[in-house]
């Protein structure tokens, strides 16, 4: 697998652009941090990486060859992504949603298999929902929920992991567990991922490389250590920034002083 790659990609929300000409190659091996203020675009973006929308103009590939000419079911082997919100309308098990993630590698009327299920409830054992699998996913948790579709999407296990904020609703356990097996699966298996993120010392700490979304059409990527610093910072959520170093490398919170003044 080559990677995921935009050609003259100008994306917009009605009248307002959210990138303009993005010319990107994202690689196996790198994990990418999408970051930028509420309203910037980041879920919109990654629907275009997915295939879910048309851009206005440009081009978006995988593997060299335009989203559109892929079969759906083709694409689904290499290409998942985590939706934002996960609401479960249906009153299915734990065990069996996340078995939708096996979907794609089943043909009409074919049944998920003892190593689906051996997958699946690996998944849920990442996520610590093994305990849950036969739980309605109605009864779970925001932050239950989250994990769920996350296990699904490793379930999946594409090539490209697009992810719409995976740490939303989490606490500090879960957000660690959930970014650590992203970054298993990217550092150590090879496969890449872009991930929307809120916090910037998750992006920090796990990416290897950023994409800025300043939410006027202009954008900048490249390697996390050289994008993330308080000038590029400041700009991205127009608030006073304050880097910190430590013994985890360099991290970033609000200038509370400069924020009060």
């Amino acid at each position: 697998m080559n990677g995921l790659s935009t050609t003259g990609l100008d994306v917009a929300i009605g009248d307002r652009v959210i990138t303009r000409s993005m010319d990107l190659v994202v690689e196996p091996g790198a994990f990418w941090g999408l970051l930028g203020a509420n309203g910037a675009g980041k879920t919109t973006l990654l629907r275009h990486l997915a295939g879910l929308l048309t851009p206005e103009s440009g081009t978006v590939q995988l593997d060299g060859r335009n989203l559109p000419n892929w079969p759906r079911r083709r694409l689904a082997r290499h290409l998942g992504m985590m939706q934002q919100h996960a609401d479960y309308v249906f009153d299915a098990s734990v065990l069996e949603v996340a078995l939708t993630g096996r979907h794609p590698y089943l043909g009409p009327w074919q049944r998920e298999n003892a190593q689906d299920r051996a997958l699946a409830l690996q998944a849920l054992e990442t996520v610590d929902l093994a305990a849950f699998a036969q739980r309605r996913v109605t009864s779970l948790s925001g932050g239950e929920a989250r994990r769920l579709a996350f296990a699904a999407l490793q379930v999946q296990d594409p090539d490209v992991f697009l992810l719409d904020e995976p740490t939303n609703h989490l606490d500090f356990r879960h957000q660690v567990s959930v970014m650590r097996a992203v970054g298993d699966r990217v550092y150590g298996n090879g496969r890449l991922a872009v991930a929307a993120l809120h916090d910037v010392n998750l992006a920090a700490t796990y990416c290897s490389h950023v994409l800025l979304l300043f939410g006027d059409g202009e954008w900048r990527a490249g390697t996390a250590p050289e994008l993330l610093n308080t000038e590029n910072l400041e700009r991205l959520y127009q608030c006073p920034v304050t880097a910190v170093d430590t013994p985890d490398g360099r991290r970033f919170h609000p200038a509370f002083s400069r924020l009060a003044s």
